[in-house]
């Protein structure tokens, strides 16, 4: 059976996917045609329907959750991981919500914690997350909201932190921060959704049986990272929520839904494979 299956080249999503596309492991008879591309790319196939599987933040996902479920394994959740608002200069606070903000993108999981810290900041320019620190740097916006590998390189471009958002949310919530989640299609059997859901898990437990070691997959889709960089990607995004999400990853997940649900008016719906 070939499935449609969508991540990013980041090195955390190539991590986990490496054995499984690569069939370093037995893939139980099924064929992935595997497209690389940012998660804003995923994030609008998703309202097409576009592909069988793919990597999604979280509010895209809750927003197309009537045809796609999240499954248990391939999450990035965790601690310490989310989103930071930055600028060339310090930013007072107040001052934030008359600032010019670049986001990564509307439907993604550092907007809508933009939004959470800051509902007031309505003056956001949705853009490539690779393109948000030269924007502040130029002086394009006055802020940008980070996520990914630029977490380790603002610092070295002269930019300082004006809030980690992810924190924000964890000092409120005191639940981990859902970043992105393997949202499968509905309409495939059960069978199906299951036996993906373990091999994506197996493929995960590959790499880390031959972590640190990085394979060519991982390090060929990393644009300009070192491999120190990638280490640190790879240690940030991908954990034991990544494995398996468990009661405190879905109870986390249903708490930023509620959130979804308050600015959205979104409907109930049982989120999971």
């Amino acid at each position: 059976m070939k499935l449609t299956l969508g991540f990013s080249p980041c090195p955390n999503d190539t991590f986990i996917f490496d054995a499984l596309v690569n069939k370093k492991i037995d893939t139980l008879g099924f064929d992935f045609d595997v497209v690389l591309e940012d998660v804003q790319t995923l994030n609008n196939w998703a309202n097409e329907g576009r592909l069988d599987i793919s990597k999604l933040s979280f509010p895209a996902f809750f927003n197309n959750a009537e045809q796609y479920a999240c499954l248990s394994a391939g999450s990035a959740l965790g601690k310490g991981v989310g989103p930071l608002l930055i600028a060339k200069t310090m930013v007072s606070v107040p001052d934030v919500a008359h600032c010019k903000i670049a986001i990564p993108g509307e439907n993604t999981t550092a907007n809508f914690l933009l939004n959470f810290a800051f509902p007031t900041a309505q003056n956001r320019i949705p853009m490539l997350f690779s393109s948000i620190e030269d924007a502040v740097l130029k002086g394009e916006v006055d802020l940008g909201v980070i996520i990914h590998e630029n977490r380790f390189t603002y610092q070295q471009k002269g930019l300082v932190k004006v809030l980690d958002l992810g924190e924000y949310w964890e000092t409120k919530t005191e639940k981990a921060i859902p970043l992105g989640c393997i949202a499968i299609k509905r309409s495939l059997s059960q069978d199906v959704i299951q036996k993906v859901d373990a091999l994506i898990k197996a493929s995960l437990q590959y790499s880390y049986t031959h972590y640190p070691t990085l394979s060519p997959y991982i390090t060929e889709h990393a644009q300009e990272m070192d491999e120190a960089v990638m280490r640190q990607h790879i240690e940030l995004y991908v954990n034991e929520f990544s494995l398996e999400l468990g009661e405190t990853g879905k109870e986390a997940i249903e708490q930023f839904y509620q959130l979804y649900q308050q600015q959205k008016g979104a409907k109930s719906i049982n989120l999971f494979a």
